[in-house]
């Protein structure tokens, strides 16, 4: 993955990402406005085996969920852990890491 590409996801995962799970299998979700399509179809690229949910009509809101669990995941774990999340948004690294605790992710 190049270097704009980990840095815009840091950056998505930063602003909009939920680390956590069903309770059998982690996952990381992104969940935005229907609009934002074209950022959704570059997550699809760039993180190969994730899918894109929706769009979802609900509550006045019309939003796209995106997903990376299974092998996409365990895939993406040694990219995320290279990336500054822990100098940059404490809050979020530690929601990484406590994903990754509840799940026993290395």
């Amino acid at each position: 993955m190049e270097a704009f590409d980990r840095g815009l996801l840091l950056g998505v995962l930063i602003g909009e990402g939920h680390f956590g799970g069903d309770g059998r299998q982690p996952h990381i979700t992104v969940r935005m406005h229907s609009r934002h399509r074209a950022l959704f179809e570059w997550l699809l690229r760039t993180v190969p085996g994730s899918r894109v949910y929706g769009p979802y009509h609900h509550g006045g809101r019309d939003y796209c969920q995106w997903m990376v669990r299974g092998a996409a995941l365990h895939a993406l774990l040694p990219v995320l852990d290279a990336l500054p999340m822990a100098e940059i948004s404490p809050p979020t690294f530690l929601r990484y890491q406590k994903m990754k605790a509840d799940y026993k992710l290395p």
